[in-house]
């Protein structure tokens, strides 16, 4: 079975969001830094009010995240779960440095983004905290925690809420 590398930046951070909600097998995770994007929270969620993490082109800007080495087919389901074959996300491949010393560290990796953004929206503190979560869990910076926590956030809705177990139903991998 081939493997790819997958950048994540916002709730795929976490692992119980990845490898739980999601039921991806996470072969290797390598904290990283690509250049030349800006992580945002301005993406219309795919179901429910307010945005999710985005990243997009910035010459002058860097992303944090991880690369998570994963299985092609566990790559296609995080594309089928995120939206791309609708047009929700677009798959990007950019070139990652990892923060640390690894061996055979990942060069590149795939990840999403989309041009879709409403600067009006706000991630939900719920949101937040998974993205809070999985950055502390990976060990990434201080300040880029500084930065996430910072991000102004609104109560998810109880329509949002009430969608989260069929969401979670349909994002697990069987």
């Amino acid at each position: 079975m081939s493997h790819v590398w997958y950048f994540a930046y916002g709730s795929n951070l976490q692992t119980a969001t990845l490898c739980g909600r999601r039921g991806v097998v996470v072969r290797r995770s390598v904290p990283v830094r690509a250049d030349g994007w800006q992580l945002v929270f301005d993406k219309p969620r795919l179901f429910g009010d307010g945005s999710v993490a985005n990243i997009v082109p910035a010459d002058e800007c860097h992303v944090l995240g991880v690369a998570f080495e994963i299985s092609i087919d566990d790559h296609a389901h995080v594309e089928l779960t995120e939206g791309v074959a609708i047009g929700h996300y677009q798959r990007v491949e950019l070139p990652v440095i990892p923060l640390a010393t690894v061996d055979d560290p990942p060069r590149s990796a795939l990840s999403l983004s989309s041009d879709k953004r409403d600067p009006a929206l706000r991630p939900s503190t719920r949101y937040m905290g998974l993205v809070i979560e999985g950055a502390i869990e990976h060990g990434l910076p201080d300040a880029h925690l500084d930065f996430l926590r910072a991000i102004p956030s609104i109560e998810e809705s109880a329509q949002a809420a009430a969608l989260r177990p069929m969401m979670d139903a349909l994002m697990k991998r069987r």
